[in-house]
């Protein structure tokens, strides 16, 4: 029984124009070769599968080979090419530096450089996956990278060239190896089961190419367990099977149940998915990818995008030219957004067959944005109008103002006589759009009133707004601060002031009269409010109980605490006090502020035990003889 060898080996490329799918290398190299303009140093980068290390070792053979043909390539037949084929030459080293890739192992290589090649022309090392070579292994290879001997070159092949140091890229020259294309895959591993006698379906092959993703040594590797599985028959069925794969069929019965808006037949149709062992995530990913193949073919300009099996092909085309791009691209939106948010759901049907609901409904909800019927259509207001503001005329100066207010009210009545018979025949205003003026325009007025402006008062510009509505242009002239506030004599108030003073009076014609602020109905309510702290068992009464009060003015008086925490919890009670005071003195100007002052602490002396040194001293003073005694004893005070 022959030893089975797998086809990523068996059919690995020996020659130039054998290797599938890198033909921009290959005649680079082969003309190299033709017209002895080889590099010193080549790097081969590229995704895994797709050929480096096979170009590296044709190459490293056909330089080597005594007769090689007219369009460079290798001949197969000299002692070289034999002993390269059967894995003896001694002119060929190859280095893994993923496994040998400390500073040892590359001095190590650097050593054997110095030693020529016996029998043939050239030295080449092939070091793989370059870039896992430590950094100090790097340096310690620049140098013999950059000035190597005549004979010797080196081929590094990796698959992350953004690893390698920039040192090492600049003394290399670069060949980017592609990703092999599904066409180039297929017609490979058709002409592999040709020499094998595998009985295969193409539509079956196109799958095999799609799911290596342009790595030919997976296609080889996928074809050969699928042979095993089936026993030398590849039906398109039995690929499905073994790879794990939706059929597109399904796709296109869960899109049309969703362009028909059949919500029933969606989740029926997820469930017998469900039950063949397929996870949500899958499905997901299958019919986005389904939908982006949908998009593609709704435009011939990028129709060669769309890489699918040649059977479904025009199911595709007739499919995507009937279903809304805008549909196409908020599914994708959708699918994206549950795919990205599916680890971390809990109940992961449930997760998927929520997206299944928002794309069955997705159509409804579109044709209800395209024609503005939705429930989030904003309501118009009937019989809305615009709020006319006050016009504002030109600066004038002071002396023409006179002459103009001196001559304003003739104007004035000479007007409205004039215009009282066209106000007959003009509609008339409601209330209601009055008092919408009066309020947003009071509002404007607040805000942008200079104190130092004519005052207006809601009257006039209810007046004002009625003459706007009915088309008399002329408004009510404004009276001045001093005439509206009653005296020549008194200072122009903004309209804070005038609303404060307003409320004031009307505070002093109320019936209950205000009750001017003394200390001892200060102290009194004071206390009033101290005992229904304590009667509620408040922290802040002891605060209460501590503070002083003094009275600034008649509105206005200070409470002064002993230190930070008496005021934050007088703080604390800073509204219901101020409401308690103001409802006492039935005034609501009542104002106080807490300030924290500084009081001493002062210390009572008292008298302290004294030491035994101090009684010693208090006893020799009234009896000496102790003193004598004591030195003549030689005692000490303890």
């Amino acid at each position: 029984m022959d030893k089975f060898i797998v086809s990523a080996r068996k059919y690995r490329p020996q020659t130039f124009d054998t290797v599938v799918g890198q033909a921009h290398i290959t005649t680079t190299l082969q003309n190299a070769i033709k017209n002895h303009h080889l590099a010193h140093a080549f790097l081969f980068c590229g995704p895994r599968g797709v050929g480096k290390t096979t170009c590296a070792r044709i190459l490293a053979k056909t330089i080597n080979c005594d007769k090689p043909s007219a369009e460079g390539e290798a001949c197969n037949e000299c002692p070289s090419c034999v002993a390269f084929n059967e894995g003896t030459s001694l002119n060929v080293f190859e280095l893994d530096a993923a496994s040998n890739n400390s500073v040892e192992d590359i001095r190590s290589l650097v050593e054997k450089v110095r030693f020529a090649p016996e029998p043939g022309k050239h030295k080449v090392y092939v070091i793989d996956e370059v870039h896992m070579l430590s950094s100090s292994a790097f340096n310690a290879f620049l140098k013999t990278l950059e000035e190597p001997p005549s004979y010797a070159i080196f081929i590094l092949a990796t698959t992350e060239k953004h690893k390698i140091l920039p040192t090492i890229l600049s003394r290399c020259q670069i060949f980017d190896f592609k990703r092999i294309t599904n066409n180039d895959t297929v017609e490979h591993l058709e002409s592999i089961c040709k020499k094998e006698e595998i009985d295969a379906e193409k539509p079956a092959l196109q799958i095999i190419a799609r799911k290596s993703e342009g790595c030919m040594r997976d296609a080889l590797s996928i074809l050969d367990k699928i042979v095993s599985f089936t026993s030398g028959t590849v039906t398109y069925q039995n690929t499905l099977e073994h790879l794990n794969i939706l059929d597109a069929d399904y796709y296109f019965k869960l899109i049309d149940c969703m362009q028909n808006q059949d919500l029933a037949g969606a989740m029926l149709l997820y469930d017998d998915i469900d039950r063949k062992g397929f996870e949500g995530d899958m499905v997901l990913n299958g019919f986005s990818e389904f939908i982006r193949n949908l998009l593609v073919c709704k435009d011939e300009k990028v129709a060669g995008l769309l890489q699918v099996v040649e059977s479904f092909k025009d199911k595709y085309i007739a499919t995507g030219h009937k279903t809304p791009a805008a549909y196409l691209i908020s599914a994708l939106n959708i699918l994206n957004e549950a795919e990205i948010n599916f680890k971390g759901a809990r109940n992961k049907r449930l997760h998927t067959e929520l997206a299944i609901i928002k794309l069955t409904y997705l159509q409804q909800a579109l044709e209800l944005a395209a024609t503005g019927d939705g429930v989030g259509k904003k309501k118009l207001v009937e019989g809305a109008q615009s709020v006319a503001f006050r016009k504002l005329g030109m600066v004038e100066d002071k002396s023409k103002k006179a002459e103009a207010v001196s001559t304003k009210p003739e104007t004035g009545n000479l007007q409205q006589a004039q215009q009282k018979p066209e106000a007959a025949n003009t509609p008339q205003v409601q209330p209601k759009q009055v008092t919408e003026y009066k309020t947003q325009h009071t509002e404007a007025r607040l805000i942008i009133e200079d104190p130092a402006t004519d005052y207006i008062s809601p009257e006039e510009e209810e007046q004002n707004y009625i003459n706007a509505m009915q088309g008399n242009s002329t408004p009510v002239q404004p009276q001045s601060a001093n005439t509206q506030q009653g005296g020549a004599g008194k200072s122009k108030l903004g309209t804070l002031e005038s609303i404060r003073q307003k409320y004031a009076n009307k505070q002093a014609g109320n019936a209950n009269p205000i009750i001017p602020l003394t200390d001892e109905k200060l102290q009194e309510h004071w206390a009033n409010f101290t005992q229904k702290l304590k009667d509620n068992k408040n922290p802040a009464s002891q605060s209460f109980v501590m503070a002083r009060l003094i009275i600034h003015s008649e509105n206005m008086f200070e409470i002064l605490t002993n230190n930070n925490l008496e005021q934050k919890f007088i703080e604390g009670e800073r509204r219901e006090l101020s409401d308690y005071m103001q409802t006492m003195f039935n005034n609501r100007t009542v104002l106080f502020t807490i300030t924290v002052t500084d009081n001493p602490v002062t210390m009572e002396p008292t008298e302290r035990p004294l030491s035994t040194k101090e009684q010693y001293v208090k006893i020799i003073e009234q009896y000496p003889l102790v003193n004598e005694l004591r030195s003549k004893l030689k005692l000490g005070f303890d």
